[in-house]
């Protein structure tokens, strides 16, 4: 199963932000649907189903080891010409330590990760068709973005059901597999 741990903004959060990205929609980006705005800590890829009762313990033990804290939804950035995505702003160390510890968590359950980077806090709003399409406007738009700040207060380990269909502009469908309350 394809999965990756992450942190769910509440529903008010994603309300405050759709209410600026809504009129930014347009054909020359592929805009996420508002059910998959996540920020991932760690992405674990295919993980094996005898390596999920190690990986839940290790993920509730970070969990277990990281205070509640503060967040918001803040400006806007991108990954190269391809990537438009929300930012973060708050306790951003906290944000980065659990990512941490959600990877560590991974790698000692027995999860292949990728090559350890520096953890960027990301929303991904939408994708470029095509590196052509100036994504400039956009960050602009979303430049003085502020959202309300809310606590950080669950770790969520999330199952991704990449689309099947082959209909143009699927998405994938996130579900929630398993969830830890941060601070024990």
């Amino acid at each position: 199963m394809r999965l990756f741990a992450a942190v769910l903004p509440p529903e008010a959060a994603v309300a405050e932000l759709a209410r600026a990205v809504d009129p930014l929609h347009d054909d020359h980006l592929t805009w996420t649907a508002r059910a998959g705005w996540h920020f991932t800590l760690a992405f674990m890829g295919e993980v094996r189903e005898e390596v999920l009762p190690e990986l839940h313990t290790r993920l509730e033990r970070a969990a277990h080891r990281t205070d509640p804290f503060t967040l918001r939804l803040h400006g806007s950035g991108h990954f190269g010409e391809r990537a438009l995505w929300a930012g973060a702003a708050g306790e951003l160390a906290a944000l980065r330590m659990l990512a941490e510890r959600t990877d560590a968590a991974a790698r000692r359950a027995g999860v292949p990760m990728e090559q350890h980077r520096r953890y960027t806090p990301h929303l991904t709003l939408a994708r470029s068709h095509d590196a052509t399409t100036p994504l400039r406007p956009y960050l602009d738009a979303l430049a003085g973005f502020e959202g309300t700040s809310w606590q950080v207060d669950t770790l969520s380990l999330v199952r991704s059901n990449l689309p099947v269909s082959g209909v143009p502009g699927e998405q994938p469908r996130y579900e929630t597999v398993g969830a830890w309350p941060l601070g024990g």
